[in-house]
């Protein structure tokens, strides 16, 4: 089974694509860092010598980048399941926050999974299967302080992955949309919040593997996880 994986040299994307690698899963990954992503691919094939881990450098916030990552995938296959996951966070008030922002904000967190599932979710439909799992955020399900065009963007995410399904369910292919709070992450590094009282990037890791193992009759429309002392 071929799994497509965005954003997936560190944080969640990492910790998701470790969980296919060690299902032995062959894995086709992203990041706008070429080094991250070199590290991760040669820590990923290290560890899971027998899979086949795919890599290619692309900034999806860019449309021309989804659809060469989309059609670079599709040349090793029709992906099973697509794990749009790029992304990331701008912390600011809409009133504050700089000019350009929601735009910058709109193309990473929007338009990078948009773009790559309109390149890549025709040949699943031809296959007549094939799992999307759009990673949202709590952010995409009530405001809060900080969290500005950020929280517009998951928000439009959060709708994206709800036409999506609408669209595909009768053709084969499961749509879910994974609600995180907050995960330890690079991101929280420095902050002075103890890893013990966030998540960790391998449960949601855990959810998103899980919610693959059901019968073709059976969807996980939302995983909802948070912190268990709550949000932050």
């Amino acid at each position: 089974m071929l799994v497509v994986i965005t954003g997936a040299s560190q944080g969640i994307g990492y910790a998701v694509a470790e969980a296919f690698a060690a299902a032995g899963h062959s894995l086709c990954i992203c990041s706008k860092t070429a080094s991250r992503l070199k590290e991760a691919t040669e820590s990923l094939q290290k560890t899971y010598p027998t899979v086949t881990i795919h890599s290619m450098q692309a900034d999806l916030s860019k449309q021309s980048d989804c659809d060469a990552f989309g059609n670079w995938c599709l040349s090793l296959g029709t992906p099973s399941i697509l794990i749009n996951n790029a992304g990331f966070f701008l912390p600011g008030n809409l009133m504050e926050e700089a000019q350009g922002v929601l735009e910058t904000q709109i193309a990473a967190n929007l338009y990078s999974a948009y773009y790559t599932s309109r390149a890549i979710v025709p040949a699943m439909i031809k296959a007549g299967n094939g799992h999307i799992f759009n990673i949202c955020s709590i952010a995409s399900l009530h405001a809060y302080p900080q969290g500005g065009s950020y929280s517009i963007s998951k928000y439009a995410l959060d709708g994206f992955s709800k036409n999506l399904r609408e669209e595909l369910k009768d053709k084969g292919i499961k749509v879910t949309g994974v609600y995180p709070g907050a995960t330890y992450t690079n991101s929280w590094a420095g902050s002075g919040v103890a890893p013990a009282r966030i998540m960790e990037a391998q449960d949601i890791a855990k959810m998103i593997y899980a919610a693959t193992q059901l019968s073709p009759q059976a969807v996980v429309e939302d995983i909802v996880m948070r912190p268990q002392l709550g949000d932050l």
